[in-house]
């Protein structure tokens, strides 16, 4: 005798609920056996990239001594902060080691900061070994002899770095004409103190 509809379904339907919750506990699980196995990579902390700046080497066929200014090659970068001195002629710096190969600078500042400690930027490098020191001459954009040139300490001009620089001049008279405009006081090359050089670079220096 035929049953009902009405009296075997309310059994079929909590017959498929069960398997259905099987099925769902069954997923679930899995899901989480799976995470346990496998769990979730955790990316690595940023860290700073070194650029690297590698010197320039002498080019016998220039016809230039060896120990003589040089035009800034446009892919150079400072070995201090990483910029393109190329992009700032006018703040431009560079020295020569004893070998021929140069180093450029972005500005007389970073220049400086590298004479600090040039085995940290040029790992092998000492300041002995460097024959040449240039620096921009701020009137006439010419290369002189940094050790020679005059420098503005505490004006109001921005060097590249967008931090307070030390501008270079061929003469004292045009120094004081240039403090005289922007403040600051004149100095020469031994007369730089240290711990200034580091206070405007602050932080700004490429990490190696």
């Amino acid at each position: 005798m035929a049953v009902p509809l009405r009296r075997w379904w309310p059994h079929v339907a909590v017959g498929l609920a069960v398997v259905l919750i099987g099925v769902a506990t069954a997923a679930f699980n899995g899901r989480g056996a799976s995470t346990e196995s496998a769990p979730l990579a955790v990316p690595p902390p940023l860290q700073e990239v070194c650029v690297v700046a590698p010197p320039t080497p002498y080019d016998p066929s220039s016809g230039q001594p060896l120990s003589a200014p040089r035009a800034v090659p446009r892919d150079a970068r400072c070995p201090v902060c990483g910029m393109y001195p190329a992009r700032s002629l006018h703040w431009a710096a560079q020295v020569i080691f004893v070998d021929g190969d140069a180093q450029f600078f972005d500005s007389p500042l970073t220049l400086l900061m590298y004479l600090q400690e040039v085995g940290r930027y040029s790992p092998g490098r000492k300041a002995d070994q460097i024959v040449a020191h240039y620096v921009t001459d701020t009137v006439g954009k010419q290369w002189i002899d940094a050790r020679q040139a005059v420098y503005v300490q505490g004006s109001t001009a921005v060097g590249p770095m967008r931090a307070g620089n030390l501008p270079a001049f061929a003469s004292v008279d045009a120094a004081r004409r240039f403090a005289q405009q922007r403040g600051g006081v004149v100095v020469a090359f031994n007369d730089i103190d240290p711990a200034e050089v580091r206070r405007l670079g602050g932080q700004r220096r490429h990490e190696h």
